[in-house]
């Protein structure tokens, strides 16, 4: 009896605090999204069905499953229905506005350009970063690209200057120094006189290029010395692309299980490997830290202005960010360019022809050079609209909100899908699956029947801050390329594009390399 009475006394204690959260759950998972359905279908504004908890999670998985086993066509270029095949489906059931469910998140599908350019732009204020699970701050940081308000103004403000052309100039020697050192390696793979073709996993050969890239101009170091921070990285973008299409539960990044633990093991190796980079620099700077992105960083921890100070837990979040952003953007890039450029040895051809009025056969390209390059600035715009490592880009209501006609509810994700526009016949012409770069002879903004339909580094004040560097990183280790190499796909090549956060070649890019002074004299 004193039992039963106990229990009905911590019943009646903890009631006030259990019925809100049981409340919760069920508005959450049950009925928010009967409710947003509802206002969406008034709208004219349907999708999949809601399913309890997953979504619509399940059916992605299934398809992108199913996709990842077929190879296309190398010269394929419509690739938006192998990478995306949920969102190709649903755009034939539903039209190019669709609603559908990330777990029970509400989002948004939403490919007008001018809805796009409205939604990216921050001049809304309400259209801000999506939330998004805890893990993605352990592989990606929270750097620019993941903090709001005023965080982002004086982040912003501060890493501005590391961007000035003068940077950029300084940074292009840095780039042919670490890609003549990755040429070099190359050539001393070769077998002597008599081996005249050689057979490269070139997208390897670029994802460590721009980790030295990346090391050397931004942190003063090197990819040997940054190489235990990139392995770590490297797994811990594996088990965030793995969790996409699983029901995450809040507070379950706290529980000990497996996983968890594994994540937290790979970021403090993460973290330890860049505070040894730091300390580094500390210790052979007292009193000027450098130029570069790392050091107007550590100046901005001595700053009494309180809108140009960082802490250097705010350092480290910015160093992760830059170091696996960069490298991924920059690296993939290069790859997609290059698997162009070996499908079309016509434009190969032409790019060569321009490197050598520029540049010689033999010398070293600097900024003011690879500003000349015409044809190479269209064949990277080119490559960027058929396969720009972004391929969407998630925002969310902070607020109910109206965009074009639509009324969308406060906390609803908004996707831009970036592929899809950058291969939207309605928008680029017939050819739009094709490999043109003579579209961008007039500029971008002729390229297509819409100025704003080409958006590789999004667009607005939160456009990336490294696009100019990525650009002439990529044009500089072409040009020594093209300079030294003509480039072939191998046979063993498989036409994979996949969707792991970025733009990916599912099993790599396997060329053909032919040095240029053997092949004169065969």
């Amino acid at each position: 009896m004193e039992l039963l009475s106990t229990i009905n006394l911590l019943a009646l204690v903890l009631l006030p605090f259990v019925v809100p959260k049981i409340w919760e759950a069920c508005w959450i998972i049950v009925l928010r999204p009967l409710m947003l359905s509802r206002k969406f279908k008034k709208q004219g504004i349907t999708g999949p069905k809601y399913r309890f908890l997953y979504g619509n999670l399940q059916e992605m998985k299934k398809m992108k499953k199913e996709a990842n086993l077929r190879v296309l066509d190398p010269n394929n270029n419509n690739i938006f229905p192998h990478v995306y095949p949920h969102y190709h489906q649903w755009i034939s059931q539903y039209g190019e506005t669709f609603l559908y469910w990330n777990g029970t998140k509400a989002t948004i599908f939403i490919s007008d350009p001018e809805l796009g350019k409205q939604i990216l732009s921050s001049k809304f204020g309400f259209a801000v970063i999506a939330k998004t699970r805890p893990e993605v701050f352990i592989v990606f940081g929270k750097g620019l690209p993941f903090i709001e308000g005023d965080d982002w103004i004086r982040h912003r403000r501060i890493l501005n200057p590391a961007y000035s052309m003068d940077r950029l100039k300084v940074m292009t020697k840095l780039v042919v120094g670490c890609t003549l050192r990755m040429l070099e390696e190359w050539r001393k793979q070769r077998n002597g006189e008599e081996e005249v073709v050689m057979k490269m996993e070139i997208k390897k050969e670029f994802h460590r290029l721009t980790g030295d890239f990346i090391a050397t101009t931004a942190f003063g170091s090197s990819y040997a010395e940054g190489i235990e921070l990139f392995r770590a990285q490297a797994e811990l973008g594996e088990y965030y692309v793995t969790s996409l299409t699983n029901v995450f539960i809040p507070g379950t990044q706290y529980l000990p299980t497996p996983t968890n633990l594994q994540l937290r093991k790979l970021d403090k190796k993460v973290r330890d490997s860049i505070k040894r980079i730091i300390a580094a620099r500390l210790k052979s700077n007292s009193n000027n830290y450098g130029d570069d992105l790392l050091g107007i960083m550590l100046k901005a921890t001595r700053s009494e202005d309180a809108e140009k100070k960082m802490s250097m837990d705010e350092i480290i979040e910015e160093c992760k960010t830059f170091y696996i952003s960069g490298q991924g953007n920059s690296s993939l890039l290069l790859t997609w360019t290059t698997m162009l450029l070996c499908l079309h040895q016509d434009w190969q051809e032409k790019l060569r022809e321009e490197v050598f009025i520029e540049c010689g056969q033999d010398k070293i390209p600097d900024s003011d050079t690879i500003s000349k390059l015409k044809l190479m600035n269209m064949v990277l715009m080119e490559s960027l609209r058929l396969y720009g490592p972004v391929i969407k880009m998630v925002r969310e209501a902070t607020q109910d909100m109206k965009i074009g006609h639509l009324e969308i509810p406060k906390g609803t994700s908004i996707v831009v899908p970036f592929l899809k526009l950058h291969t939207d016949k309605a928008i680029w012409g017939e050819d739009a699956h094709q490999f043109n770069p003579l579209r961008f002879q007039n500029g971008v903004s002729q390229a297509a029947n819409n100025p704003n339909a080409l958006l590789p580094f999004s667009i607005g004040p939160r456009a990336c801050i490294a696009q100019n560097l990525v650009m002439i990183q990529t044009k500089t280790v072409l040009t020594l390329i093209l300079q030294r190499f003509r480039v072939s796909l191998s046979p063993e090549y498989k036409h994979t594009p996949v969707d792991n956060f970025n733009l990916y070649p599912q099993y790599g890019l396997p060329v053909m390399l032919q040095p240029l002074d053997t092949s004169a004299r065969r």
